[in-house]
């Protein structure tokens, strides 16, 4: 008896004295919407080498190096990040500040620039790339088709109708876009492809301030301006 209750004591003690955020603690969000990115060196997150095969999880910033690329294994999609570029991983989205992605999904999984969101038509399987260098995008559709859209809210100048909001890139078809027509100038650029944009800075000063003062600061002090281009379509 006496053994029972000395356990029993025992075991509250142990219970009181453990955090509160360890009781109950749910599985972050992020952790069920990961992706395994695969590379062969050349690859950052968030500041760092990547390894060969490592986990990213929603808000995480991937940069390729020039000569490699990274592969991300999704529920649903496959995304390849070309050699030079600067994403940022979402929910069941990516969103591309410099280079090209490639994307295999039966998902609807997007690609995000800006105001702009690239959407496959069908949930089913449907592939297609966005490159977006200077601020000019292109669209390219290999497998169905994929819509164009403008997020309400976030596109310049006074709303538009629907249908004006929209536009279809249809299988085996390409499409270009200028990003600052479609969006507006930006208020501010990052220093070049490799430096974390100024809303992604914003958005990880909390994690990592000391890794994004090193990126931005390496640039130097004043960003060089960028070349206004029209739109254009091939």
């Amino acid at each position: 008896m006496r053994v029972s209750i000395l356990r029993s004591s025992v075991c509250w003690m142990m219970l009181a004295a453990m955090p509160h955020c360890l009781l109950g603690q749910e599985v972050p969000a992020q952790s069920r919407a990961g992706a395994i990115l695969q590379t062969q060196g050349g690859v950052w997150v968030n500041g760092y080498e990547a390894k060969d095969s490592s986990a990213v999880f929603p808000g995480d910033v991937i940069e390729t190096k020039a000569g490699f690329s990274a592969n991300l294994t999704v529920e649903g999609a496959t995304i390849l990040l070309s050699p030079q570029s600067l994403a940022k991983f979402g929910d069941n989205f990516i969103e591309l500040e410099h280079g090209t992605v490639s994307v295999g999904t039966a998902q609807k999984f997007q690609v995000r620039i800006d105001c702009l969101r690239v959407d496959p038509v069908l949930q089913e399987w449907t592939q297609y790339d966005v490159t977006n260098v200077n601020r000019t995008i292109q669209v390219s559709a290999h497998k169905n088709d994929v819509n164009v859209e403008r997020e309400t809210g976030r596109a310049k100048g006074t709303p538009e109708k629907e249908t004006e909001q929209r536009a279809s890139v249809h299988e085996g078809q390409q499409h270009g876009y200028d990003e600052n027509e479609a969006c507006g100038a930006p208020p501010g650029m990052a220093t070049a492809f490799n430096a974390l944009s100024p809303k992604w800075i914003a958005a990880e000063a909390g994690a990592g301030a000391l890794v994004v003062c090193a990126l931005v600061c390496k640039g130097g002090k004043n960003p060089p301006k960028q070349p206004n281009m029209s739109s254009s379509a091939p």
